[in-house]
């Protein structure tokens, strides 16, 4: 039987403004939402949804549900994904995941609404978005509890939050975030990124390597140390100004 009304298989899609994050770049950004709540990120409205009047009431919700474009994720996709969560070897069906490369690049955040300010258009200011700079956001809804909480729902490969790695931070690295008028922000931030571990999942456990993660205006430096026990720690080696 034929449908009478064919699908369009064609879709344009508006985004309503663009993120300002911590984040300047894709590596080293928490894989989920809420998992480095120190992240600060700001969603600024553009003409003409940056009318006070769409955001009306949106200040008695805490969280929001951002749907958003991986605008530096590469157009192409394929049906199967490698997660970092299976140590980046195992193969699972894209739908089956969470993964930025999928048709349409669509991706979906929760967020924390810190603050509204509407006294010159409309800025969002939120904690806990995993979200790069630059991100373009397609829609705003509110997070309800009630409906959408489902502590007893299974969770497939990702039953709980990852485990962290101690991070610590050598004497040039701890001098240099002191000198820091937010010292305390940077630091906390930098201690919940690198505790997820960054690098790549075939990288782990192999030759060490220094790496770079680029948070708000610095290049934090890590590499892994493992001690006579086996046990991983990450290491700050050097704070850079970029």
């Amino acid at each position: 039987m034929t449908s009478p009304c064919p699908p369009d298989r064609s879709v344009e899609l508006t985004p309503i403004g663009h993120i300002s994050s911590d984040f300047p770049d894709k590596f080293g950004i928490p894989r989920q939402p809420g998992l480095a709540d120190a992240a600060r990120a700001t969603l600024i409205l553009t003409p003409p949804y940056d009318d006070p009047l769409t955001v009306r009431g949106l200040e008695a919700f805490s969280h929001l549900w951002l749907t958003f474009l991986f605008h530096l994720s590469p157009q192409r996709w394929t049906p199967l994904v490698r997660p970092p969560r299976l140590g980046g070897n195992a193969r699972i069906g894209v739908f089956a995941s969470r993964s930025t490369h999928r048709p349409n690049r669509l991706g979906q955040s929760l967020v924390e609404l810190a603050h509204l300010d509407t006294t010159d258009g409309v800025c969002l200011h939120l904690r806990g978005a995993d979200l790069v700079d630059g991100t373009p956001v397609l829609d705003i809804k509110p997070y309800l509890p009630w409906a959408e909480s489902r502590p007893a729902a299974r969770a497939g490969f990702a039953p709980a939050a990852p485990d962290l790695l101690p991070v610590r931070f050598n004497s040039s690295a701890r001098a240099a975030l002191a000198a820091r008028p937010d010292a305390t922000s940077l630091g906390e931030l930098i201690q919940q990124v690198l505790g997820q571990d960054p690098r790549p999942a075939y990288r782990r456990g192999g030759e060490e390597r220094t790496y770079g993660v680029r948070l708000r205006d610095v290049d934090v430096r890590f590499r892994a140390v493992t001690n006579e026990q086996g046990l991983t720690r990450l290491e700050v080696v050097e704070i850079v100004m970029v």
